[in-house]
């Protein structure tokens, strides 16, 4: 089998249909297996708050801005993660693909431990210990389903929810996700789309950076790229070749992420 591209649209994408860029331009980029991973964080919110609920976000000591997920949460989270896949699903068989929505929860795809303690920082800039919920933490991915899956022709579209050690539901972070199937797969490369073209440092794009070069550039980035970031630092220490995180919404995405303007994480020091 040729060399397998994990490609994950992120949720800036999705709230704006920006996503069927990318999937317009799948069908001319020559890439023959690939999986499609994908967020909706944007969406959950808007649904949360439209059935009554506040959204809760949390923030590590590391500074990692996170949703927090408690029982009512996750179940929403999950309906609106069927109904991203399932419309991501419709636009790629429109094009003549043969895609398959698949939750991380069918058949135990994605198998996560779940956060029984979380540290966070208050709005005081104290550090509290709270309820972990149903947030979890992927510790397995069923690659050997998914390769079967790619031998039949049929494209995976992922959604990012996964299977408890105690059979329940969790929320798992979509990039982190899309990095554990890549690693999974050992794949060619991971490549995260969101609206901006990649890292920016003082305005202007990291587009190259060793594993060390992303740690270090970690403290300099912002909510939302530091997990970017850390997806594409673990998915080459997991095996992929590159990390790449590319602009979704410009002409040609996918040959731009390949071998334009962004930012590639790779093992070389």
């Amino acid at each position: 089998m040729d060399g397998i591209s994990v490609i994950k649209i992120g949720g800036s994408l999705i709230s704006d249909s920006s996503y069927l860029n990318v999937i317009n331009d799948l069908r001319n980029s020559g890439l023959k297996n690939f999986v499609l991973v994908h967020g909706g964080g944007n969406e959950v919110t808007k649904y949360t708050e439209a059935l009554g609920k506040k959204a809760i976000f949390v923030t590590s000591p590391e500074g990692i801005r996170s949703r927090y997920t408690d029982l009512e949460t996750v179940i929403i989270y999950n309906m609106v993660m069927r109904k991203i896949s399932s419309e991501l699903v419709l636009s790629l068989n429109r094009l003549g693909f043969r895609a398959m929505g698949i939750s991380g929860i069918d058949a135990g795809l994605i198998k996560a431990e779940r956060k029984k303690k979380l540290i966070i920082i208050d709005e005081r800039g104290r550090k509290r210990i709270i309820e972990g919920g149903y947030t979890g933490r992927v510790k397995d991915v069923d690659s050997e389903l998914l390769l079967k899956i790619i031998s039949m022709g049929v494209t995976p579209v992922i959604s990012p929810v996964a299977l408890g050690c105690e059979g329940e539901m969790l929320n798992v972070d979509g990039d982190r996700a899309a990095s554990a199937i890549a690693s999974s797969l050992k794949a060619e490369r991971l490549i995260i789309f969101t609206n901006v073209d990649g890292v920016l440092i003082d305005g202007r794009v990291k587009e190259k950076l060793s594993i060390k070069e992303a740690r270090e550039t970690l403290k300099r980035v912002g909510p939302g790229m530091d997990k970017k970031l850390i997806a594409c630092i673990e998915a080459v220490e997991g095996g992929v070749k590159q990390g790449i995180i590319a602009n979704g919404r410009i002409e040609n995405p996918i040959s731009n992420a390949i071998n334009g303007l962004r930012t590639v994480v790779e093992g070389n020091e």
